[in-house]
């Protein structure tokens, strides 16, 4: 039987989600228009006042926003209410080091929780659970997001965070754990290190909630085989909360949006018209219950599809495909967003000309990224130690830079193929398994 968190919001009729979309974006709109200065220029310019927006139709009359505009108003022009009334910030990496800060108050943090929740509960979850959040802590969100989710369900909690595989098999097989939230990357690992130390009937799991990355079908049987769970997938970007923007249920047929705080659509990425459900496009949100960092009409750069169709699980909330792609040149790699600008900001720093190819792979089902770079006339000539030095200085650049390891290949001269038109900067082997 189909468990909901909270089912009048989850199951609420079509019309009711409806009216509270259109109540809450009018008083988003009002809310942004007199705190946030940015807001109410764009309105402006668009010709706009609050008494434009109605209700959602006419939501398509606002402007868009995009992640230059949060790098743009960094760190405190989007505030929508006082910094003393702010508890928390989430943070995630911009394209040339500056980042993307995102606030909360306590009022966010709770209902940031209550939408994980939901995704745990559509898992099965329940307060006889133990939960075991592999996702990293600190600055990003999937640590604290989960662990809000979990507590708001009665589960017991274990806060691992990332890494330290045997720790984590030890906790798993200790206490029991029954549900895992980490990246499908990870999952995959775990697996094989469970089977590998031969203690596969010692694991209790029966979920999983896998997300801040992309992976395929394949990938998502492979690891419910090993792990012997139903593997679920869960979305979220910090800008607009952090993961529980939208969760699978147990149709499996697509994420459910938490509509009753977000509302998608999905736009042309060149035009910027809205597209009918079916259609493909680039994902845009707006924030209509957020208080200190509301984004409207936030263009996420992830293309996908919505979907209004009755689903099996009785939630009557729009459900999106899992992203099916990118619209700019963003790559995520182990969870986190890589930007090949940021790479070229690490190179040119570090004295080396824009000649380098990024080469993104899966290896054991974990992504792995070498950066090739060539070297200079002057450093072609240095021994091999001296080239091994650099190439370490770059990789430790890189780690501060992205914070993951990137594998780093100084190359000779030239060696990297030239392209009259624009530049090949990534090749992502991955897309090769996603066939």
């Amino acid at each position: 039987m189909e468990r909901y968190y909270q089912p009048d919001i989850e199951c609420a009729s079509r019309e009711q989600i409806r009216e509270w979309q259109s109540e809450r974006l009018k008083n988003q709109v009002k809310n942004v228009w007199d705190h946030v200065p940015m807001y109410r220029k764009r309105m402006e310019e668009a010709g706009l006042t609050p008494d434009d927006i109605q209700s959602v139709d006419d939501l398509h009359k606002l402007p868009f926003i995009t992640k230059d505009d949060l790098r743009d108003e960094y760190p405190y022009g989007l505030l929508a209410r006082p910094l003393n009334e702010c508890v928390r910030i989430q943070s995630t990496s911009g394209t040339t080091g500056r980042r993307v800060v995102a606030f909360y108050t306590q009022h966010d943090v709770d209902l940031w929780e209550e939408c994980c929740a939901r995704a745990i509960v559509a898992a099965g979850g329940t307060e006889e659970d133990v939960c075991q959040v592999c996702y990293g802590y600190g600055l990003f969100t999937g640590g604290p997001g989960l662990n809000g989710g979990s507590h708001k369900v009665g589960c017991l909690t274990l806060p691992m965070s990332s890494g330290n595989t045997e720790r984590q098999i030890q906790f798993m097989t200790d206490l029991g754990s029954t549900i895992l939230c980490c990246t499908p990357s990870y999952a995959a690992y775990l697996a094989e290190s469970i089977h590998e130390r031969g203690v596969r009937d010692q694991i209790r799991l029966k979920a999983g909630i896998f997300g801040a990355e992309a992976w395929t079908e394949e990938m998502r049987h492979d690891i419910e085989e090993k792990l012997g769970i139903k593997a679920f997938d869960i979305y979220g970007l910090t800008e607009i909360s952090g993961p529980g923007v939208s969760f699978e249920c147990c149709d499996q047929s697509g994420m459910h949006v938490n509509e009753d705080h977000f509302i998608p659509e999905v736009i042309n990425p060149l035009t910027g018209e809205v597209l009918p459900d079916g259609e493909k496009g680039e994902l845009v949100f707006t924030s209509i219950t957020k208080e200190a960092f509301p984004l409207m009409r936030y263009r996420t750069r992830d293309i996908c599809i919505l979907s209004h169709e009755k689903c099996a699980c009785g939630r009557t909330h729009v459900k999106m495909t899992k992203p099916l792609g990118r619209s700019d040149d963003m790559l995520i790699v182990k969870g986190v967003n890589v930007f090949p600008s940021q790479i070229e900001t690490v190179l040119m720093n570090k004295g080396y000309a824009a000649n380098y190819q990024i080469v993104v792979d899966r290896v054991n089902n974990s992504d792995t990224i070498e950066v090739q770079v060539e070297m200079t006339p002057e450093m072609f000539s240095d021994s091999l130690s001296a080239v091994s030095g650099r190439e370490k200085e770059l990789v430790d650049a890189l780690k501060a830079m992205l914070g993951i390891y990137a594998k780093v290949k100084l190359v000779n001269p030239k060696a990297i193929q030239r392209s009259e038109g624009k530049a090949v900067r990534v090749i992502d082997k991955r897309n090769l398994y996603k066939q």
